[in-house]
């Protein structure tokens, strides 16, 4: 469970940060694919051609695996934060159907970071269903572009309050959008804990 949180957290970050507000799906048509190897390397072959219809630059993306219905047969859901046309990522492709859509179903003045936003938790509830997956274990339950991960950046204080004060400060807003603190939860056995989020 904490693996899978994890793998969630990271996943989310990444997307938000490069502002991967497309989501796709990349399905196999016969013969379909049953095997998590096989279409890790075919996810890898489709950026590559991808990348180099879309003139050679590196750009940031995320995908996961998923399982059909029918437990056999494997599909691949990707996000990108940027318009690519439908033709080419069907040429890209090459193994079956494609499907893209900017995901802008959220609230009004959430903008692209928001759209990431959803575009990550839809990923990310695919993360959680690898985690269960004996078939999938062993292997990463995601992938990213190289060279995009957000930086770390780290923030000391002499209280919690302090370090949300200057990480609010770092990132130019007047404070976080939801705040939670260990102290303030009954029973709770860890180190003292503070988690924020910043829109």
């Amino acid at each position: 469970m904490e693996a899978a949180r994890r793998a969630r957290a990271r996943l989310r970050r990444y997307c938000v940060a490069n502002e991967l507000n497309r989501l796709g799906t990349l399905t196999y048509g016969p013969p379909f694919c049953t095997d998590p190897g096989q279409a890790r390397a075919d996810v890898g072959v489709f950026f590559r051609r991808l990348r180099g219809a879309l003139g050679g630059e590196a750009f940031p993306y995320a995908w996961v695996p998923e399982f059909h219905k029918d437990q056999q047969r494997l599909h691949l859901h990707f996000a990108a934060g940027r318009y690519i046309k439908r033709s080419v990522i069907e040429e890209a492709w090459g193994h079956g159907f494609v499907h893209i859509k900017r995901l802008s179903d959220v609230p009004a003045g959430s903008g692209t970071r928001g759209e990431a936003r959803r575009a990550a938790g839809y990923l990310s509830k695919y993360v959680s269903k690898s985690f269960a997956d004996q078939r999938i274990k062993g292997r990463h339950r995601y992938d990213v572009a190289q060279g995009f991960r957000p930086e770390r950046m780290t923030v000391w204080g002499r209280s919690a309050g302090e370090v949300i004060g200057l990480a609010s400060d770092l990132l130019g807003q007047r404070g976080p959008l939801h705040l939670w603190h260990s102290d303030e939860q009954p029973g709770w056995q860890g180190p003292p804990a503070v988690w924020a989020q910043w829109s």
